[in-house]
């Protein structure tokens, strides 16, 4: 694997960037309504063990944002606009395709998948703007 000098503070923004955005997202304002009523949860279901599965969330954000910066690197992205589209493909061909597959399997309804996959491919777009041009 090429070895290249990584932005870990550009990597450290992104991820929390994909925290703070997942919290707006499944929130009162946003969709948590939506949210629990698709997954068939209540509000109290959700908080149990919620420091957990934030901290679960937070290493996934940095994994994520530490292979994101690879597949910018490797694609060459250096733009806003490069960054964004490295993002796209990579939620189109690796979160997209393999969520809507669970979602089909496990006979869920379709807007838990468009309302999941809305705050991925959102997430995914601004960490490729960040990690492309922030070098």
């Amino acid at each position: 694997m090429q070895s290249f000098p990584i932005n870990y503070l550009a990597l450290l923004v992104a991820a929390l960037v994909r925290m703070v955005v997942g919290a707006l997202w499944y929130s009162p304002a946003l969709f948590v309504k939506q949210w629990l009523a698709l997954v068939n949860q209540t509000p109290e279901d959700m908080k149990a063990g919620m420091a957990k599965n934030i901290v679960t969330d937070l290493i996934g954000s940095f994994i994520m944002a530490f292979v994101l910066v690879h597949a910018v690197h490797y694609a060459g992205a250096t733009t806003v606009g490069q960054g964004v589209a490295v993002g796209f493909f990579n939620w189109l061909g690796f979160i997209a395709t393999v969520t809507l597959s669970t979602v089909n399997y496990e006979k869920r309804p379709f807007a838990l998948w468009v309302l999941n996959n809305g705050y991925q491919l959102i997430t995914l777009l601004i960490m490729g703007a960040i990690v492309a041009v922030w070098r």
